[in-house]
């Protein structure tokens, strides 16, 4: 529990009074981060001792932690699945919370091949908005004067819907769009955006990706940094600018609007700030003509000082494509969070991607930790509830999976992710995002794990049997290098008929039958949010599977233990497979997706 004095002695003497006002709260949260635990744990099972969930576990009024931790069992999504879904159905009754459960914020985690639904209350709309609150402080240590100009933020809402019980279920950050947090926020020079609400709050993802970059065109010389929730969606957005640079500067040096652009409100906003600007249409019709795309975030935006974007865990993929728009700028990781809860942020925001740790704020919720090792799994059970380690109690370089109790009513329930602790900030720890627990492929806010990917590859198989053919081995490979990514599935085949064998047009029919059998929010990125491209089957000569085996155990795998790898990243690898490809097939559509949820 040792004080990180190369962090304390930044944080003084504050900008102004309103960071002071941050810094001392940062503060006295991690020097007496257990007390405030202590504090956060009794506040909730007080606020929800009436609840159907806690009165079962006959607590008896109690708060206290020992208490909790003896009777109230660790849980999964699918334990609370039946009393979820009597929310969702339309039960009002206090079931998890005292408070009413105002709407659901679905997860990018699934369950049974939909998005989980996590209720959640008004009240913590304060608590991610304090949270929010403390990221420009912070920031604002490493690089000062960001109030002298904007921020190029590409932000969308995500399809939504209703429950049948008629709560609205959409993503997080949609919901912090969507409210009156963001939308009434007071004016702050230290967030000023060049994208117009109107534009982040259009439903149709090309009409607001269309006006945010036209904005962050014609503001580029105020633009101070550049970002994107996730890396994923900063890729994306260059990509949209090389498809669509040329109507963007047409727009520009006539001052008209795009026809497609019919959102009337997005109309009326840009009609205010686009007038003929034949020089800035020069200028970029100039930089994106010549096909030579490295560098060109501080090409167009030159006073950029670093990249806003998630680029830890799944998104570390996405670094070198990064720094090659970028040349090289600072990518800063600045907060973590979930639909479950907001956990905390960096206190080192310009830190290297590879070095990024999380300082887990002790009043978002209440914060349990299993020790994370494979190879001696602790062992849980319902029946005798775990006494799992505390967040003052962690220790410096072991790894654990995140258990989160919150004020909406979350009891001891398992995140999945894995973390490992790095430092600690006075008594409160600091994690790496390790990775998400059981996550095979992960493009964009997809994750598809093992057996829905071994479910994929069956689906598909049912089309080969015509031709005599099977799937004798598969392994997968998230596939970065393009824009957006995509999903490489290399299959070794057994064909029994070389006169039979299945054609390029069944295999193609094969990759549509897999992107079908994905769960839904990987059907979302492909179809409503273009954030992932079509999924490929690259089909590998005959023993490539023997050859990657031997390759393994040259590097010192058990031949016993030896199993073919689900899905692959190491360079090596992938090059020894690709190198053995026979055929490529792309899917040749879309799948079905709708943002109504199935019941």
């Amino acid at each position: 529990m040792a004080v990180d004095s190369s962090l304390s002695s930044p944080m003084a003497p504050p900008a102004n009074k309103k960071f002071a006002k941050a810094f001392e709260f940062i503060e006295e949260m991690t020097k007496n981060a257990d007390k405030v635990q202590q504090n956060v744990l009794a506040e909730i099972l007080l606020q929800n001792s009436d609840t159907e969930y806690l009165k079962r576990f006959n607590l008896g009024g109690a708060t206290d932690r020992d208490t909790f931790k003896s009777r109230v069992p660790v849980v999964t999504y699918e334990d609370l699945q039946p009393e979820i879904q009597r929310i969702a159905n339309g039960d009002r009754s206090k079931i998890f919370c005292s408070h009413p459960i105002s709407e659901f914020l679905t997860s990018s985690g699934t369950s049974a091949g939909e998005r989980k639904l996590m209720p959640t209350i008004r009240q913590e709309m304060d608590r991610r908005q304090l949270l929010y609150s403390l990221l420009i402080p912070v920031m604002n240590l490493y690089v000062p004067g960001l109030d002298k100009g904007k921020g190029l933020y590409f932000l969308f809402i995500k399809a939504e819907s209703k429950t049948p019980g008629g709560l609205v279920a959409r993503p997080v950050l949609t919901s912090y769009y969507k409210s009156d947090h963001f939308k009434n926020r007071p004016y702050d020079p230290y967030n000023v955006y060049t994208s117009p609400d109107e534009a982040i709050l259009c439903p149709d993802s090309f009409q607001s990706m269309y006006t945010q970059m036209l904005c962050g065109l014609l503001m580029r010389e105020e633009v101070l940094r550049v970002g994107a929730v996730f890396a994923s969606g900063l890729l994306w957005a260059i990509r949209f600018l090389q498809l669509n640079w040329k109507q963007l500067a047409h727009d520009i040096s006539t001052g008209s609007l795009n026809p497609k652009i019919t959102d009337t409100s997005i109309q009326q906003r840009i009609s205010k700030i686009l007038s003929p600007n034949p020089v800035l249409a020069e200028f970029i019709t100039k930089e994106c003509e010549g096909e030579n795309w490295e560098k060109i975030i501080p090409r167009i935006w030159p006073n950029t000082k670093y990249l806003d974007v998630i680029v830890t865990g799944a998104m570390a993929q996405y670094i070198p494509l990064l720094d090659f728009y970028s040349g090289g700028l600072p990518q800063a990781c600045t907060m973590y969070a979930s639909s479950e809860c907001y956990f905390g942020l960096n206190l080192k925001p310009m830190t290297k991607p590879s070095e990024v740790s999380y300082a887990i704020m002790p009043n978002m919720g209440y914060f349990e930790f299993i020790p994370h090792d494979p190879a001696n799994p602790v062992r849980l059970s319902r029946d005798s509830p775990p006494r799992l380690v505390d967040l003052a109690d962690v220790e410096v370089g072991k790894e654990y999976e995140l258990v989160v109790t919150t004020y909406s009513g979350l009891c001891r329930y398992r995140v999945g992710d894995i973390l490992r602790v790095t430092e600690f900030h006075n008594s409160a720890p600091q994690f790496k995002f390790i990775r998400r627990k059981n996550v095979l492929l992960s493009i964009d806010a997809d994750k598809t794990n093992e057996s829905e990917l071994q479910k994929a590859v069956e689906n598909a198989s049912v089309l080969l049997r015509d031709f005599d053919t099977t799937v004798v081995e598969y392994s997968s490979y998230a596939d970065t290098k393009t824009i957006p990514g995509h999903y490489v599935i290399y299959w070794e085949l057994l064909v029994k008929d070389k006169a039979n064998a299945p054609s390029d047009d069944v295999l193609r029919k094969c990759c549509l039958v897999m992107e079908e059998s994905m769960n839904s929010v990987y059907r979302q990125c492909r179809v409503a949010d273009n954030s992932i491209g079509p999924l490929e089957i690259r089909v590998v000569r005959n023993g490539t599977f023997e050859e990657l085996m031997d390759y393994a155990i040259s590097r010192g795998a058990s031949i016993n233990q030896y199993k073919a790898p689900r899905c692959v990243s190491f360079t090596p690898i992938v090059e020894l497979l690709d190198a053995r490809v026979v055929s490529a097939h792309f899917s040749p559509g879309a799948p079905k997706w709708t943002p109504e949820r199935r019941v």
